[in-house]
């Protein structure tokens, strides 16, 4: 495998100076149009922050199954709480994903319009109660990722020649989904095409991905047309564009399909963070990303329609 995921510092993004901006944006320009998927680094997140998401989400893992099962998701209007194992398959046709996980979003009371609306994944969270800092935790650590989401987003736009605060209106109020997942080893004898996590692209714009030392994310990588590895590196995260990036740009900016095989013989552990944007705002085609010759691959849809139809084809 020759191919690598290159590194990018983003601490440009932080500076007052436009031409720092833009130098960063531009080697992000580079990424999306190739496979879209990058590392980055000088990203502004604690290391001891991440150190205690890990330290918390382990303990969570390591309870009994009934014990985890009392926040089930299915107890949720708003897919939160804990996900068995193999409860989700997001490569059809294959066997369920070897993972087992749990989800938070942005706290919605039960009495707010969002949740009388039935808007699609809002609601109360569910934490576990036997950890008393988990809950905040994981609420620092998703407020922050929101932020640095937020800059992404600002990135993208600049590289896109767009102006800076293009998508603000998109980032407004959005989804976002914390997820915590714990791989397993796979087994010495797996079915056929058994995988930690099928191969698949992620639904909404931007994916923020924490992963702990074992290794096991693979992307398809178009040049070579085989797999390639995106092993851990201290002190980065892995970005990788989602499927409305991929809408907005006519793919021109790639949403790549990706994997987990957790062949390490021990277990895994990832933190993704999945920032999907505004329900309410229309993702349509850029107009500078089509023309005549080339026009748009995709109708229009919302963010909220989006992500519905796409939980419908992973969960059935």
């Amino acid at each position: 495998m020759t191919q690598h995921i290159p590194i990018i510092s983003i601490s440009g993004l932080f500076s007052p100076l436009l031409e720092d901006r833009l130098q960063v944006a531009m080697q992000m320009k580079q990424a999306c149009e190739d496979n879209g998927f990058f590392y980055i680094a000088d990203h502004g997140v604690s290391k001891n922050l991440q150190q205690k998401v890990f330290e918390q989400s382990r303990q969570f893992f390591d309870l009994p199954t009934n014990e985890k099962e009392k926040i089930h998701k299915k107890n949720s209007i708003a897919n939160r709480g804990y996900e068995p194992l193999k409860n989700q398959t997001l490569e059809a046709g294959t066997p369920a994903d070897l993972k087992e996980g749990f989800y938070a979003g942005r706290e919605y009371a039960l009495d707010s319009q969002a949740v009388l609306n039935k808007r699609f994944n809002h609601g109360p969270n569910q934490w576990p109660e036997q950890f008393p800092e988990f809950e905040s935790t994981m609420q620092h650590y998703q407020a922050e990722l929101e932020v640095l989401a937020k800059h992404l987003m600002r990135g993208l736009a600049l590289s896109l020649n767009l102006d800076e605060n293009y998508f603000d209106d998109f980032c407004q109020d959005s989804l976002v989904t914390l997820r915590l997942l714990h791989y397993p080893p796979q087994p010495a004898n797996p079915e056929p095409n058994e995988k930690g996590c099928g191969a698949h692209t992620d639904f909404g714009a931007l994916t923020l991905l924490l992963q702990d030392q074992q290794g096991g994310l693979q992307v398809w990588d178009k040049h070579t047309e085989s797999w390639i590895d995106a092993p851990p590196i201290e002190g980065t995260y892995v970005i990788n564009l989602g499927d409305l990036i991929a809408r907005w740009t006519n793919n021109h900016y790639k949403s790549t399909v990706h994997r987990v095989i957790n062949k390490s013989g021990k277990q895994r552990y990832s933190v993704p963070f999945f920032f999907g944007g505004n329900p309410d705002y229309l993702v349509k085609c850029l107009p500078d990303c089509m023309s005549e010759s080339e026009p748009s691959l995709f109708v229009p849809t919302t963010v909220e329609q989006h992500h519905i139809e796409m939980y419908r084809r992973t969960y059935g």
